[in-house]
């Protein structure tokens, strides 16, 4: 069994989830068994359907806090005539305000309100309870009860002290105790001080051997207890971002990133590390050779994968530019916006669509109609992409940092050129500058207007002197090295 760590999952995913849907994907198909494991709290909605969203099987998702119960990994299916059943003798009376119910007791001071999983269904996610005018209790469901928090008034505020978690049956399974983020778990048969040891038992409790391959994809606040309990297991640790700081870094010292020092520090213990690029494998390689006088194993294996090439059917949109990412500060969107509509002084016809979601998307909406190119730039929210990349000209990357990229990859598998800065490691692994776009070479003085200025021109070189049939031919190639099968092979000698 392949076991991958994680902390968090959510609708709009950063690359590290994707990557993991990508290898569930792989090692379906190589018939290798996987569980996929993630320890993040999320009271807000079912782990399930945001897993289900980017493509786990629910079969091979745990969640720390039901592994502990026999409830399964579900939608949720419980409903507000489940609830109902629920209440017994009382009388009550039930409005529905969208995906909201508010059912009242008459009599009594108190009053429940039900969110549901959208608007237009009667499936019931969690429960909140109140009572003079205090919440007291918040239960969560899939086909059942799995778990329920308990609050107190503090300081005129909710105050949760107690979280319960259920077995099917209705039976109490443990209790997580907690105190200002102190957090204590209640066992039959034994007490657990800390979130990062519950983690830890949890390990212990899958039994693993040699037989059995422990993949840590993030290890904060979870790296050191999984190698403590993994026993025999072979350990890997996958590298997804910038592994070092490279201002800090200088001939006698480096500076790990954080999320990987505890790793790198573990080397003994670690079978092999994951690079998804050949340049960051070959750059780790010389700093532990220089900087720790180590030689771990170090492989490199792509983060995803092309089941094939995406070739139109029909002409692509003359002028027309994609970028696909998480809406977050670090993509800097802005810039791309900003370049687009300087672009088109020049190439008239220029335009451009945005996917995904997140934090920034409000902004940018300002910044699209500041500019006044809602007619040309539009924010396309989150979609499946695999047949839309093909129906565009070129790719737009605005990031200063991809330890992959998966929409880069995704982006020549549909035969895009790509416009992008020259930094580490994505841009450089997919970009040969002046073949299949353009690399940006940049400078840390570099101030956004000169980055901004930068971006334009590269898209008025792309459709006004490019040979963009070429270009077109050898982001294809490029992709060739992408495809399912071949990544499958080197799943299968680093598993074997």
């Amino acid at each position: 069994m392949v076991y991958n760590f994680n902390l968090g999952v959510g609708w709009a995913s950063s690359g590290v989830e994707y990557a993991q849907a990508y290898r569930a994907k792989l090692l379906r198909r190589i018939g290798q068994e996987a569980k996929f494991v993630f320890t993040n709290m999320f009271p807000q909605d079912n782990i399930q359907h945001m897993t289900e969203n980017i493509g786990f099987e629910d079969s091979e998702v745990i969640w720390l806090y039901t592994f502990f119960t026999d409830c399964r990994i579900s939608p949720v299916t419980f409903t507000l005539k489940d609830l109902e059943k629920t209440f017994g003798s009382k009388n009550f009376s039930g409005v529905r305000d969208g995906a909201k119910v508010k059912y009242t007791f008459p009599g009594t001071n108190t009053y429940y309100v039900a969110y549901l999983v959208n608007d237009k269904e009667k499936r019931v996610h969690r429960v909140e309870m109140v009572s003079n005018g205090c919440l007291i209790r918040k239960d969560y469901y899939t086909y059942c009860r799995i778990y329920s928090e308990y609050y107190a008034p503090l300081d005129n505020k909710a105050h949760l002290y107690l979280r319960r978690f259920f077995n099917e049956n209705g039976s109490a399974a443990y209790e997580e105790i907690t105190d200002n983020n102190v957090v204590m778990y209640q066992f039959p048969d034994r007490l657990i001080c800390s979130k990062e040891e519950l983690v830890g038992y949890m390990v212990s409790c899958l039994k693993l051997t040699r037989k059995d391959v422990v993949l840590i994809d993030r290890t904060t606040g979870i790296g050191q207890a999984i190698m403590q309990n993994a026993g025999t297991a072979r350990i890997g640790i996958v590298i997804h971002a910038d592994h070092f700081s490279e201002g800090a870094t200088d001939e006698e010292a480096i500076l790990w990133n954080n999320y990987y020092e505890y790793a790198f520090s573990q080397r003994k213990h670690v079978k092999f590390y994951i690079a998804s690029t050949d340049v960051q494998n070959q750059l780790l390689k010389q700093q532990f050779k220089k900087y720790m006088e180590a030689t771990p194993k170090v492989v490199t294996i792509p983060v995803g994968s092309l089941d094939e090439l995406k070739v139109p059917k029909k002409a692509r949109r003359k002028h027309s530019l994609i970028t696909a990412s998480r809406l977050a500060g670090e993509k800097h969107i802005d810039w791309i916006v900003d370049a687009v509509a300087k672009a088109r002084e020049t190439v008239k016809d220029v335009s451009l669509d945005i996917y995904g979601k997140g934090g920034e998307e409000g902004r940018i909406r300002e910044q699209i109609k500041r500019l006044h190119c809602e007619e040309y730039v539009r924010l396309c929210g989150q979609q499946d992409l695999e047949e839309i990349y093909k129906n565009y000209e070129a790719y737009l990357s605005g990031s200063t940092s991809e330890g992959f990229g998966l929409t880069l990859m995704e982006a020549v598998g549909s035969g895009l050129p790509i416009i992008g800065f020259d930094v580490r490691y994505g841009n450089p692994n997919f970009i040969d500058d002046g073949k299949n776009g353009y690399l940006i070479p940049v400078h840390d003085k570099m101030e956004k207007q000169e980055r901004v200025q930068k971006l334009a021109e590269c898209i008025v070189r792309l459709f006004t002197e490019a040979n963009l049939e070429k270009f077109h031919k050898h982001s294809y190639e490029k992709a060739n090295e992408y495809l399912t099968t071949e990544v499958e092979k080197k799943w299968k000698n680093i598993l074997k």
